[in-house]
Formats: C-alpha cells, structure tokens, sequence
C-alpha cells in the first residue's frame, strides 16, 4: 500500500468529519439567525405576557401539586 493511499476506514472517518463540520455549520447559522431575530424583538412589549402565562403555568403547577398532595 503507498503512503499517500487510505484505507476505506480512514476513508469513511473523513466523510464521516466533514458531515460533522457541515451539520455544525448549519447549526451555527440557524443559532445566528435565532439570535438576530431575539435582537429584533421588542422584549419590552412583551413584559405583560411573559408575566400573564407565567401566572398561568404556576396556578396549573399549584394545582397539580394540591390534587397529587
């Protein structure tokens, strides 16, 4: 075998390599977008409901943990 050649393993780990760094890029440009679009937002505006549905999740939490209680 000459030393420039790869087995069909080494073969594989490379394909296997360069899929990883495409999936993480793809991930790094899907998180890049979510972030820009996190930025965007106005967070002020939706103070009151944020607060609304976290009021909502803890009464449904409060009153599971009274029915299991």
């Amino acid at each position: 075998m000459a030393k420039g050649s790869l087995t069909d393993r080494e073969k594989d780990e490379l394909i296997l390599k360069e899929r990883q760094v495409k999936a993480l890029e793809k991930i790094a440009a899907s998180t890049d977008a979510l972030a820009l679009w996190f930025e965007e937002k106005d967070v002020s505006a939706w103070d009151e409901r944020l607060q609304y549905y976290l009021h909502e999740f803890h009464s449904i939490i409060a009153d599971k943990s009274k029915d299991n209680g």
